[in-house]
């Protein structure tokens, strides 16, 4: 099958690359200058301290880079798709709109019924009106109301 000529998405490349290839050289420097320290003194150092801090932000900050580049190029690629199944859907719907005169089957796309066909979607038993209803019914069944009303005891 041919390729299409439609454009290809977005998806994060030189950019993020760069920096997340700027972190990893940084990181790596990081651990050699670590390394390089730790195996000359015997004693903790402030620039062991510093090579350490530097170590571990530079690698953190790479792997960060790197989740967000991975998660970038497949939100991309998601995208991509669901235009490309957008368009199609709307391409389809159009033909098939067009071909509706010369008896073909068109389907329409599903909506929500308003608010006056909900009444008509229910049975004639549970449509029961506000005025039908007794006042305990009325009230969810509390009879607060009646304890008032009874004369007092003697």
């Amino acid at each position: 099958m041919a390729e299409s000529s439609r454009p290809q998405p977005y998806q994060p490349g030189a950019v993020s690359l760069f920096f997340v290839a700027k972190a990893g050289v940084f990181a790596a420097a990081f651990w050699i200058w670590l390394l390089v320290l730790v195996l000359r003194t015997d004693s903790a150092t402030g620039l062991q301290v510093l090579a350490a801090t530097g170590t571990i932000t530079t690698t953190l900050v790479a792997v960060l880079l790197g989740a967000r580049m991975a998660l970038q190029h497949n939100a991309a690629i998601r995208h991509a798709e669901v235009k490309k199944l957008l368009v199609d859907i709307s391409w389809n719907a159009f033909a098939a709109a067009g071909n509706a005169e010369t008896g073909g089957k068109v389907v329409p796309f599903p909506t929500a019924p308003g608010d006056g066909e909900w009444a008509a979607q229910r049975p004639a038993a549970d449509r029961v009106s506000v005025l039908d209803l007794g006042a305990s019914e009325r009230n969810g069944g509390r009879e607060r109301g009646d304890r008032r009303r009874q004369p007092p005891r003697s």
